[in-house]
């Protein structure tokens, strides 16, 4: 069998082809560049040495390396999350769906990278968590402000939330702004209104510093819209890329949880949370709520 691709150009019907082919394989350098006036380009864009540098085990327990670097990895995902979700809610207000859309499809591979970061310590026992546990002292994932901004954007708001960072006035200002700014899903609402769909005034005009509470009225927009799908495709993609970023918050939030019972079982968590039943309420908690209870109408 003649190899796929093998007689693409054959010489005697395209020579100018093949070789103009031979001419640019001969020009490429046959070996990397290896030697720099100072740092490589890899390092002066990744800045790997800075990364690299960032981890600081506190204990003498080999295991907390990988507890140290999935949490660091998690923090670069909700950053890059953040910043696909607040770039989709600038397009929306622009009434650009593509470019909107383009965001929150990058925000899903995100996700399920986010998600897959658990992995490394998802099945800690009791004891191996035990051996460094004392190195967070207070330490705890919801003093995280780059997670705090995420649950903002989801709709998830919450003036409490800021009281650990009013000792470092840069973060409790990016928080407090993010606190009065619309969510993703205010925004969402938004460009659905403007597109004539039924979003009451009240949902509108609500104080988006405020969690998001469900309505009766968003619901049944949602609902003509999935009953009528083949005529609303724009908002129907939108509400499905809504709904896969919905089903991979909660299934973060569920790994969570059960990565946490496994290390922990029901003890208090660290910062002093109730830990598992903190993640548990958590948990329950849906996101962009009338986009999953409108398809039991549909």
């Amino acid at each position: 069998m003649r190899e796929e691709g093998a007689d693409r150009y054959p010489q005697d019907r395209y020579p100018q082809v093949c070789a103009a082919e031979e001419s640019a394989v001969s020009q490429l350098p046959t070996s990397p560049t290896l030697e720099f006036a100072a740092t490589t380009p890899y390092e002066d864009y990744v800045r790997a040495e800075v990364l690299a540098r960032l981890q600081t085990p506190l204990s003498d327990d080999p295991g907390e390396m990988a507890f140290l670097v999935t949490t660091q990895v998690m923090e670069l995902w909700f950053a890059l999350v953040v910043h696909e979700w607040e770039a989709a809610g600038r397009a929306l207000r622009a009434d650009d769906l593509p470019a909107a859309l383009a965001a929150l499809d990058r925000s899903v591979d995100e996700l399920v990278s986010l998600n897959a970061s658990w992995r490394p310590i998802a099945r800690l026992t009791p004891g191996q968590f035990n051996r460094y546990r004392g190195a967070l002292g207070e330490a705890s994932g919801f003093q995280s402000a780059m997670y705090r901004r995420m649950e903002f954007l989801l709709g998830d708001k919450s003036r409490s939330m800021l009281v650990p960072y009013r000792n470092v006035p840069e973060v409790h200002a990016r928080l407090e702004k993010a606190l009065h700014e619309p969510s993703l899903y205010d925004e969402a609402l938004r460009w659905l209104a403007l597109r004539g769909h039924g979003v009451p005034a009240a949902v509108l005009e609500r104080d988006v510093s405020a969690p998001y509470e469900a309505d009766p009225a968003v619901e049944d927009m949602w609902e003509r819209v999935y009953a009528a799908e083949e005529r609303h495709g724009d908002e129907r993609r939108l509400g499905e890329t809504l709904t896969e970023i919905a089903e991979l918050v909660w299934r973060w939030r569920n790994d969570h949880l059960v990565a946490t019972r496994r290390a922990m079982g029901a003890k208090k968590g660290s910062g002093g949370s109730a830990g598992v039943a903190w993640l548990e309420k958590r948990a329950a908690k849906t996101v962009f709520p009338e986009l999953w209870t409108a398809r039991s109408r549909v």
